[in-house]
């Protein structure tokens, strides 16, 4: 079995709207009651509620104290419940820090509900709900006959729109690996100016979105500045900014979705370096603002899906091989090219090359390697 989300535009009319804001206030209620009483049954030498013990209390006990629980979803608040212990599950495993109380002002206003008895559904132009009914949508994607609908996400976007991520699971068609060759591999070498540059000699040349917009954004916030704190005019503003902010992000997007699907259309392998880009994306590395812009991250995440889709993989080489010290000709090794200010390799043998082509190339051959192994 696979799952797959497919997100959707909705466009709740004012009771719809009302009934997604009580339920976004009543999961955050939810979560901060949980955490308090966790903390203090921690206080107290009691053991930790489990998630299922946590569910219960929340049903026979916060239900019975606070009615108005009982107006919104019960699918919600159960889910805010299994969250909050996630989190603890991360704290615990030192994957995140320890969970903290949800503001109504900063907190994501989102909830996820389940499937049950026929309750979500997705129509020609609206999608089924529970507790909202049929809700005006913006459907471009269908979901195949033989998928299962097993969850909705609502949220509501800084910008004041709603979106609805419907997860579906259905049985995948069993794919066998695809054997590595020259013509069905190819070498990807980050490129921070642009997005990579291949083992082909071909540079993608990314928009820079983010860097395109900042004068928009800088008076944007200029007008902000000016606004009282806390009034309707602050508000709308800060509209104003989320949806330059979200227009930026899903241009990047698309443009990352288009170019991971040509090149995994066109390989079976693609072979790029283990790069830590959250650290890249520090003041110190002095380009964080491009890596940031250029979104390298979530196109690998992209390429990895659709490639092994199709019986394919990403194949990451480690981050200390020296690609671009490395002469892809005749393999001496030139530290000189430690220098990034040189953008040109010459060998002795001959050879005079893009440090980043050369880098691809060899990376490229170290994927071909680590595949045969």
């Amino acid at each position: 079995m696979a799952n797959r989300a497919i997100i959707y535009a909705i466009y709740p009319n004012k009771i719809q709207e009302e009934q997604c804001r009580k339920t976004f206030g009543c999961c955050r209620f939810v979560h901060n009651q949980m955490l308090t009483i966790q903390q203090e049954r921690y206080k107290n030498g009691e053991k930790h509620l489990s998630k299922f013990q946590a569910n219960t209390y929340c049903n026979q006990h916060l239900k019975k104290e606070y009615p108005f629980l009982k107006e919104v979803d019960k699918f919600a608040l159960t889910h805010a419940v299994y969250h909050l212990e996630d989190g603890y599950d991360r704290f615990f495993k030192h994957l995140s820090r320890f969970p903290r109380y949800k503001s109504k002002h900063k907190a994501k206003k989102s909830y996820t509900t389940n499937f049950t008895n026929g309750n979500i559904a997705v129509g020609d132009d609206y999608v089924k709900l529970p507790k909202l009914g049929g809700v005006k949508a913006k459907i471009h994607r269908k979901p195949e006959e033989d998928w299962k609908i097993k969850s909705a996400t609502i949220t509501q976007n800084r910008d004041g729109t709603y979106q609805v991520s419907i997860l579906f699971e259905y049985i995948a068609d069993t794919v066998s690996a695809l054997a590595a060759t020259e013509d069905t591999t190819i070498g990807l070498d980050y490129k921070s100016d642009g997005l990579y540059t291949d083992s082909n000699g071909e540079t993608c040349g990314m928009p820079h979105y983010y860097r395109d917009s900042a004068k928009r954004l800088a008076k944007a916030q200029r007008k902000l500045k000016h606004k009282t704190v806390g009034s309707n005019n602050y508000k709308k503003q800060q509209k104003r900014i989320a949806r330059l902010h979200r227009h930026v992000a899903n241009q990047r997007k698309d443009f990352l979705q288009k170019g991971s699907t040509a090149i995994a259309k066109q390989y079976d392998h693609v072979c790029v370096e283990d790069l830590n880009m959250k650290a890249m994306s520090n003041k110190g590395f002095g380009n964080g603002k491009a890596t940031l812009d250029n979104g390298y991250g979530m196109f690998l995440k992209m390429l990895d899906y659709k490639l092994e889709e199709k019986g394919g993989s990403l194949v990451k080489v480690s981050k200390w091989f020296p690609s671009s010290q490395t002469c892809s000709c005749c393999g001496a090794l030139h530290p000189e090219m430690k220098d990034l200010s040189i953008r040109t390799m010459r060998c002795s043998c001959g050879c005079k090359i893009d440090r980043d082509y050369n880098a691809a190339i060899n990376i490229k051959k170290e994927g071909l390697r680590l595949l045969s192994a």
